[in-house]
Order: C-alpha cells, then sequence, then structure tokens
C-alpha cells in the first residue's frame, strides 16, 4: 500500500460485533462460506519515506516503545504496507445491504467503515462509503463514546445495523458518530472501506464481540474457526494495482487448498486475546537463532502486517547470520540491509512442532533501495510496556503456509499450501467484486463491553468510554484525517 502524498479526509464505522444472543430459528444448517481476498496495490518500495511509513505503522499499532520514538502522530491506523500490501475481502452492512471492502485483520478485534457524511469534498481517491440514511435498520443510540490516540482523538455517538459476510449475518451492530483531530496517512485506498478485525474480544477497542466470534458463540460455523490462503505479487513486475489475492474461509477449511495435516498448537494458556504462538524455533541460512523460552518468544499472528517484528536482540542476532547485513539508523532503525544478491533463507517454528516453515527468499526481500542493496523483512519491534506480544508474525511468514485460526480449543494451525494454491501465486487475472450473496445463518447480538486499552500506557493507546448495552459497537469516524 503506497503512502499518499496528499491529504485524504474520510469519515470511518469502527465496527465491532457483540456477543450473540440466541441461535437462528431452525434454519438449516449453515454451509461453510469462502470469499476471495483481493490484493492491495502494489507499493512502491524504492524509498525511505515508505520504510518509516511501515516502522511507524507497527510501533503504533502495537503500541511499541522505541528509543526514538518521537512521532505519536496516528499512525496506528496504517497496515499492511510492506511486500504484498493488504489483503482484503467483502462485507455487506445495512438495509438493503450495501456491499463494502474491508481489510481482513487478525492482528485486531474491530471493525470499522468509511462513512457517506464524513467525506471531504476535496477528497479525490473515490473512498466508498457508508451512508446511514440509505439503511432502514439504522438506529442512532445517541451515547458517548472517545477513542484517544497520540495525536489526537475521535467523539462521537453510537448506532445499530446489520452486517453479513461470507453467508453469515449479524443483527443489531452500534456504531458512532464523530470527529477525528489527527490520524495517519495510507489507511485508506480504493476500492477499500475500511478494515475488520478477526482477533479475540478481549482487545477489542470498543468492548464488542467481532463478527467471527458472535457466529462462533452460537454455533453458527460448521468449526469454529476461521481459515487463509493468500498469494504473491511481490516479485512479479506486471502487477496490477488489484489481482487475485487468494481465499478467506469462515467455518471450514478448503482442502484443496493445502496438503497434508493441519499442525495445530494451542494458544498458550487457552484464553484468546491475539492469536498467540510461542516461537520455538528461527533459523537464518541453516544457523540457529537462540530464542528465550515462553512469553519472552510469544508471536501475534497477524494477517494485517506484511512485516515479521521481533525483540531488538534478536532481530540483530539474525541478521549477524546474514553476510553483508547492516542496520539501519535515525527514522528507520530497527530495519537491516544486505546485499541483494544473497539469498536468506529463513524457517520459524511455534509450540511443541517439530515442524519448521520456510520463509520464500521473494518474501523475506522487503524492498530494494538501491542497485545493490536490499532491505529484510523482519524489522526491531519493542514491545515492553504494552498488551502485545514481543514477535508479530504477518504476511511475509503468512504467504508461505495455509494459516487456520481455531476458537475452540484456541489454537492457530499451519499447513503446507498445495500445487493449486501455489499456482495462483504470481497469475494476473481480473479481482473479484464485493458482492451480497444469500445469507445461511443469523445470530442477534448482545450487550456491548466497556473497552479494553491493549496498548496501555503508551501514547498509541486506544480506549472507549460511555460504550451503551447493544449487539454491535461502530464507530463513525467524521473528517478522518490521511496525511504523509
Amino acid at each position: 500500500m503506497y503512502l499518499l502524498p496528499h491529504t485524504l479526509a474520510v469519515s470511518c464505522l469502527l465496527v465491532a460485533a457483540q456477543q450473540a444472543a440466541a441461535a437462528p430459528n431452525a434454519a438449516p444448517q449453515p454451509v461453510p462460506r469462502s470469499i476471495p481476498l483481493v490484493r492491495r496495490a502494489r507499493p512502491n518500495r524504492n524509498s525511505l519515506d515508505w520504510l518509516r511509513g511501515q516502522k511507524a505503522h507497527l510501533e503504533s499499532k502495537y503500541g511499541s516503545r522505541s528509543a526514538q520514538e518521537k512521532r505519536a502522530s496516528g499512525l496506528n491506523l496504517l497496515t499492511n504496507q510492506n511486500a504484498d500490501s493488504s489483503f482484503y475481502g467483502s462485507i455487506a452492512v445495512g438495509t438493503p445491504a450495501i456491499s463494502f471492502d474491508v481489510i481482513l485483520d487478525t492482528g485486531s478485534s474491530d471493525l470499522w467503515l468509511a462513512a457517506s457524511d464524513g467525506l471531504s469534498a476535496n477528497s479525490s481517491d473515490d473512498i466508498p462509503t457508508f451512508d446511514a440514511n440509505s439503511s432502514s435498520t439504522f438506529n442512532d443510540l445517541n451515547t458517548n463514546f472517545e477513542i484517544s490516540y497520540g495525536s489526537g482523538a475521535a467523539r462521537g455517538t453510537l448506532g445499530q445495523d446489520v452486517v453479513q459476510m461470507a453467508g453469515f449475518e449479524v443483527s443489531s451492530q452500534a456504531f458512532g458518530r464523530c470527529v477525528v483531530t489527527q490520524v495517519s496517512t495510507g489507511l485508506l485506498t480504493s476500492p477499500v472501506s475500511g478494515l475488520m478485525g478477526l482477533a479475540f474480544q478481549s482487545i477489542a477497542s470498543s468492548g464488542a464481540t467481532p463478527f467471527w466470534e458472535a457466529l462462533s458463540d452460537n454455533g453458527a460455523l460448521d468449526q469454529p474457526l476461521m481459515a487463509f490462503q493468500l498469494t504473491r505479487f511481490v516479485d512479479v513486475a506486471e502487477a496490477q494495482e488489484n489481482e487475485p489475492g487468494g481465499t478467506f474461509n469462515l467455518g471450514a477449511v478448503n482442502t484443496s487448498l493445502f496438503t497434508g495435516d493441519i499442525d495445530y498448537q494451542d494458544i498458550p494458556g487457552g484464553k484468546g486475546t491475539y492469536w498467540i504462538q510461542e516461537m520455538t524455533g528461527l533459523t537464518v541460512n541453516g544457523n540457529s537463532v537462540s530464542l528465550p523460552s515462553g512469553s519472552g518468544s510469544y508471536a501475534a499472528i497477524d494477517t494485517g502486517t506484511t512485516l515479521v517484528g521481533g525483540p531488538p536482540d534478536i532481530i540483530d542476532a539474525f541478521y549477524a547470520q546474514v553476510s553483508g547485513s547492516q542496520a539501519l539508523t535515525g527514522d528507520n532503525e530497527g530495519y537491516y540491509t544486505y546485499p541483494c544478491d544473497t539469498d536468506v533463507n529463513v524457517t520459524m517454528r511455534f509450540g511443541d512442532s517439530t515442524i519448521s516453515w520456510p520463509i520464500s527468499n521473494a518474501d523475506f526481500l522487503l524492498t530494494q533501495v538501491s542497485r545493490s542493496t536490499c532491505v529484510g523483512g523482519f524489522f526491531a519491534l519493542s514491545t515492553a510496556g504494552t498488551s502485545a506480544p514481543p514477535w508479530i508474525v504477518g504476511d511475509t511468514f503468512l504467504k508461505n503456509v495455509y494459516s487456520v485460526f481455531r476458537a475452540t480449543p484456541p489454537s492457530v494451525g499451519f499447513a503446507a499450501l498445495s500445487d493449486a494454491a501455489t499456482a495462483m501465486n504470481g497469475k494476473t487475472g481480473a479481482a473479484p467484486s464485493p458482492t451480497i450473496g444469500e445469507v445461511a445463518a443469523t445470530v442477534t447480538g448482545s450487550t456491548a463491553g466497556t473497552g479494553s486499552d491493549r496498548n496501555s500506557g503508551t501514547n498509541g493507546a486506544v480506549s472507549l468510554f460511555d460504550t451503551p448495552s447493544g449487539t454491535w459497537a461502530a464507530l463513525l469516524l467524521s473528517g478522518l484525517s490521511l496525511f504523509l
């Protein structure tokens, strides 16, 4: 995702699913549904400004406290601006249902959309927006809330409506109208209208239950899980702005996209927050990198981030195994360069598994900054003093596996991609359009929580207050300023 060199003002609808109160009325057993994913526009990675944006995004999203932290400017909403940019699917909101493209993010738990009455007159990006006046089921709850960022705040009121995705529906959602003083650039690029968080309710800024969790809690899914297969276009020069991005499955896995067994590893402690895994093995060019045991090696498995971020001392030891590598300094501290003609072979292992999963050299190469110098996809990130784990494992890794996120028992599973899946890599074609299909199962939401501060104690903290009892929580951000 390329950082836009101009200001874009939008309004955003932050939606988060609440706990469902009842299962469908004598409905037939729901069938697993799939939706296609679309790869975001290929970014221009040959820029130190782009690298700085990536660093700021991860630091703000997970509340990092960098030694050089000096820009608490609301960059916490930037996602996936590396390698293959973002991957997004579609949802439908309101009555009649209107479809929207949203980034699918297992590293957060709130759902938000751009709103029509907050779009500035000088915006030229043609962001599709949600119009509350066009939905007969929209209900304004007139309840105040506030979301605070390092650079400003968003204030407004909550309302309710309906959300559909992949053949499922959760009714009665809450969302609010508010004003944002300042946030980060590159948050939305047409046709994307927002983001759907797919982690657990316990880290939802709104305190609301995510869409997938409401369905799972009510037994609406055939299996309490969701799965991703992501394509690779980072090494395809002729890749278009939008390319087929893979498949997201809700309620079942797609057996045609992987081979062998799915290697599930339980979330440590058995309680879902982020989709946590303990990293128990890391090698580079055949050499092992020493890792601490226990929580010191916990990793959030995050489809909403392309980088792999880790503790600075371990990342330094990692690059010590790469001949010719050098640490960048200043605003780009945390990144490392290495000779572009050097293949970097990386494997990662999680939990009690005996399987070490390889990362393609094409995915490790984050960006080329000169004829002979490249930047690696592993990045030094300090999450000390926050609720986030030490490691953030994004699409640099996830494009190399079939990934499954299972609610019961809480666990993450990986499997080897099938030939059918890998054949999609680099295969250009028309990107799928957002659609509205039939609903196989419907659940009704229940009360919302008071919200959590998942970045407690940091300038990137996100908090929510005065959340009403209701079913879904959403936040309509009017005047959201996107800038570089």
